[in-house]
């Protein structure tokens, strides 16, 4: 069954009175108190100008007489009560569902952006990593690219010369200098060995000592090693010390001339220089044992 539109109306508040559990407490003579009190100023005598006032009073006298019968205002009052609950009863539910649908997008954006804990200390742990594994190789490469400078500016530095593949100590001068006897370049060296024979090759050297430079002169040819140690150590002005990298000595057959060791020896010995003396004694070792060999052959 529909409700009637006496179903909405509120009887205590059409007198004025408080509705709800406050107005079930009203005794009828605080009931006929409110009408007359409403009575003197909604009457329609007292609102002729007003068209509704005619409805409002009739609406005032039906209320009235509604609360004034026992039965109607228990049954109105259980509706109210019922009407009251149900209020309070959709509120809870509204804020429980607006609650439940603000926990829910809070959750929502939570699993967003929210990391497990033991992932996220995995991922922070791999970023140390990472950044660890780049300076690494940074300081890596850093290391080999000074070794490789090193090599190039402190061991050998080539004028306009080729200073790949293995020398041949054969057929190797290593000439040193001071750096106060002058600017010795591999142009300059090779136009003063040219005189002793075919130059292949000049590689400066440079131990980053202001103390001493020095160079290896690569001969075509061993004869040549041997004319440019006998020619430059007999210079006593020279200031280039010559000295090859292999023992000469050995170049010669044990049917070679004795005459020859013993020419070749002193020139070899007018080499002045420290770092020269091993070299000495072992030419005089070699000719001791030549001049020894030629005895026990007599």
């Amino acid at each position: 069954m529909a409700p009637s539109k006496e179903d909405y109306v509120d009887h205590y508040a059409v007198l004025g009175l408080p509705s709800g559990e406050e107005g079930s407490k009203l005794s009828l003579k605080e009931i006929r108190k409110a009408y007359r009190k409403q009575s003197r100023f909604r009457h329609p005598d007292k609102r002729p100008d007003d068209p509704n006032a005619t409805a409002d009073f009739q609406l005032l006298t039906s209320s009235f007489e509604f609360l004034l019968d026992k039965a109607k205002r228990s049954d109105f009052d259980a509706k109210l009560r019922a009407r009251r609950e149900q209020v309070v009863r959709d509120s809870f539910q509204d804020a429980k569902r607006r609650k439940m649908a603000t926990d829910l997008e809070e959750r929502e954006r939570s699993a967003a952006v929210a990391v497990d804990p033991a992932e996220e200390v995995r991922l922070k742990e791999k970023r140390k990593a990472d950044e660890l594994k780049k300076e690494i190789a940074e300081f890596k490469a850093k290391k080999a690219s000074e070794s490789v400078c090193g090599q190039q500016n402190g061991e050998s530095k080539v004028g306009g010369e080729n200073a790949g593949g293995s020398l041949d100590k054969g057929r190797t001068l290593k000439v040193s200098w001071e750096p106060s006897a002058g600017d010795y370049g591999a142009a300059k060296l090779r136009g003063i060995f040219e005189s002793f024979g075919i130059v292949e090759d000049v590689v400066i050297r440079s131990n980053n000592s202001k103390k001493k430079a020095s160079a290896f002169i690569v001969m075509a040819s061993r004869e040549a090693v041997v004319r440019a140690v006998q020619s430059m150590s007999g210079e006593i002005r020279n200031p280039l010390l010559v000295l090859p990298l292999e023992p000469i000595a050995p170049m010669f057959s044990d049917t070679a001339s004795t005459n020859q060791n013993e020419s070749m020896g002193p020139g070899i010995n007018n080499v002045v220089g420290v770092g020269f003396q091993d070299y000495e004694a072992f030419v005089m070792k070699k000719l001791q044992e030549a001049n020894e060999k030629k005895k026990c052959m007599r």
